[in-house]
């Protein structure tokens, strides 16, 4: 480890250029496989990893040094044509590129890999050699001993003079029973989801939005610029100088009109004050306004990144589950260069991994079922980003089998979810987000990969955490599809701002589909809840006083049509104050029930942002409230 001390920032570049190398080897690996005579292809990837070998040579990485220059050589025999690319050939290169990844891991804690597998090695000479056959599954290289890096003393990197001597005390100890090695992921056989999971995402230490994939195909090209480092937890970002160059630009700007205004300050209070004074004053204040807007995009741009640095590690993943289950999947990823804000990037991860799981799992038909229904033996998952005004659209679909409604509905009531009473009046759009519901499963059986009722409930919670919603739509006999819906960015939330009282409240405008007027005398009692019918369709009512816990002696004038994944109602508010771009302050040591946040006015007042489906789930079954509560609630005669 004494190797690192004094180089962290120079490992640290060697990393992010790495796995960037790295990323960009694995998916023209993908494309090698389709296009095995593509000699373009084939110098790409060499120059590649002759690139990474000599980095990890100036580091003294000996034994990545020794995988990259084997992997290397047999590219070099690959694109002069000496052998044939077979499919043994391909999986002992994906091996290699894993094994390189898990590396990496070990240089990103200040530890020098160890050797790669013996297998993996035999398994490259033997391709090396034109001798390459079906083989066992090879196997991962051995980790460094587990004794191992403490806390980073500084952001900077580990403590390496604290990390050597931990390495230094554990030195007796590690040279007893050998670590137990992890099995590589093109061996799937026999082998848990978690497992292949977490196997085709490498080590969080190196789990990078940029980690390579293989398996897929590409409907659209990805947009360029390179990977962000954000394994670990890490807040690095990276940016387009000509993104930094119009922030810069832009600040300059201001800093001119602020100089006019100053000058304009000073006319004024020397007393000049005519109509050319303050048409320049009104002016100014104008481009500052303009400048400021232009400013904050410019900014919130240089959060943006492309989706495909998370897309890429999906296609493994869906091609090992499909090869445990014994199915042939092909996972297309569409619309790659579609920019997301770089802090949701991560929390997307694990909900999109549930949902091709799933779409794997229980919506892919066994190869003989869709022989026998007239389809291609070869199913199809798609993984779609697109952009629809201020929100992100992610659609992961498949050709399968389709949802049943009467089926869902049937094993709701069986487990006990739901009553037949709820059963009988859910429509198909309800049906469908059954399958959202804690415990819910139509499996009949538990295995390794399904049946525990685990899984969908969490995808729902992480969605609803990034404020956004998730659809399903199916069809049956021809597949199932999730819309999910997430803001831009985070940082930005557009709002309705709402009055009970005097009081303003910021409610998200994602979720507002109009403002009606709401007349007392139409307030009607249906199925023990306070209704109103809209357009034909009868509508429960939410007072926003009665969902806060406030007491109110004014009668609700107005109420706000909104509508999440479960439930459309009516909130029943004092008025409204129009539209605003609320930037969220969250609220670290003290949040009320209900509020995801505040934000400030222009005016400097301090708004509240409520969290709807929190005050929603606070009011229980969700079915509304009686008209004798909206009359307490409003105060009106019965």
């Amino acid at each position: 480890m004494s190797d690192f001390q004094g180089m962290e920032d120079l490992l640290q570049d060697f990393l992010v250029e790495a796995t960037d190398l790295l990323s960009d080897v694995d998916n023209k690996l993908v494309d090698l496989e389709k296009s095995p005579g593509d000699k373009g292809l084939l110098n790409d990837i060499f120059r590649g990893f002759h690139t990474i070998k000599g980095g990890a040579g100036f580091l003294n990485a000996t034994e990545l040094v020794t995988l990259c220059h084997l992997t290397e050589n047999l590219f070099d025999r690959l694109r002069n044509g000496e052998i044939a690319i077979t499919a043994d050939v391909m999986d002992s290169i994906m091996d290699a590129t894993g094994t390189v990844r898990d590396m990496f891991g070990s240089l990103e804690q200040g530890m020098q890999p160890g050797p790669a597998s013996p297998q993996l090695l035999d398994n490259l000479r033997a391709a090396i050699a034109g001798q390459v056959s079906a083989a066992p599954p090879a196997v991962a290289a051995a980790p460094a001993p587990a004794a191992v890096a403490p806390a980073p003393a500084t952001a900077g990197g580990p403590d390496w003079d604290a990390l050597h001597g931990a390495v230094a005390s554990e030195a007796m100890t590690i040279t007893a029973a050998p670590t137990t090695p992890e099995v590589m992921h093109t061996d799937v056989e026999g082998k848990s989801p978690e497992q292949i999971i977490q196997q085709a995402i490498g080590r969080r230490a190196t789990d990078k939005p940029g980690a390579p994939s293989s398996g897929g195909r590409r409907e659209v090209e990805k947009g360029g610029g390179g990977a962000s480092r954000s394994g670990g937890g890490d807040n690095s970002i990276r940016v387009d100088t000509t993104r930094l160059d119009q922030v810069l630009n832009l600040s300059g700007e201001i800093g001119l009109t602020k100089n006019r205004l100053n000058s304009l300050r000073s006319d004024i209070l020397n007393g000049r004050n005519d109509s050319d004074t303050l048409h320049a004053l009104d002016q100014a204040v104008s481009q500052l306004d303009l400048l400021v807007s232009d400013l904050q995009n410019a900014v919130m741009k240089t959060r943006m990144q492309p989706i495909g640095r998370l897309f890429q590690k999906y296609p493994r993943i869906a091609r090992d589950l499909a090869r445990n289950l014994g199915k042939d999947v092909e996972l297309v990823l569409v619309g790659e260069e579609t920019e997301i804000d770089k802090t949701m990037i991560e929390d997307l991860s694990d909900p999109i991994i549930h949902l091709i799981r799933n779409a794997v799992d229980h919506g892919i038909e066994p190869t003989a079922d869709r022989i026998a229904a007239g389809k291609s033996p070869k199913s199809e998952v798609r993984l779609e980003a697109r952009q629809e005004g201020d929100h992100i659209l992610l659609l992961i679909s498949d050709d399968g089998r389709g949802m049943n409604p009467e089926k869902l509905r049937a094993k709701a009531v069986e487990k006990g979810l739901i009553t037949d009473e709820e059963a009988n009046v859910m429509d198909e759009r309800q049906s469908y987000n059954l399958v959202f519901l804690p415990g819910f499963s139509t499996k009949d059986a538990i295995t390794d990969v399904s049946g525990r009722g685990v899984g969908m409930d969490v995808v729902k919670t992480n969605i609803q955490k990034l404020n956004g919603s998730i659809e399903t739509k199916s069809a049956l006999g021809k597949g199932t599809t999730f819309i999910i819906s997430l803001p831009l960015t985070l940082a930005i939330l557009p709002v309705l701002l709402v009055q009970l009282d005097q009081q303003p409240f910021a409610v998200p405008l994602s979720m507002v589909r109009e403002i009606l007027p709401i007349d007392v005398a139409e307030v009607q009692e249906v199925g023990g809840r306070a209704t109103m019918v809209v357009r034909g369709e009868v509508m429960p009512i939410y007072p926003l006083n009665y969902m806060l816990g406030w007491a109110s002696e004014r009668t609700p004038g107005y109420g706000v049509l909104m509508q999440t994944a479960e439930h459309t109602f009516i909130l029943a508010i004092d008025g409204f104050m129009g539209r605003e771009d609320a930037v969220i302050k969250s609220l670290e040591d003290f949040r009320p029930k209900g509020v995801a946040g505040v934000t400030t006015l222009s005016n400097g007042q301090i708004v509240l942002i409520l969290d709807i489906k929190e005050l929603l789930s606070a009011l229980g079954d969700g079915r509304g409230v009686p008209r004798s509560i909206f009359q307490a609630a409003i105060g009106a005669a019965a």
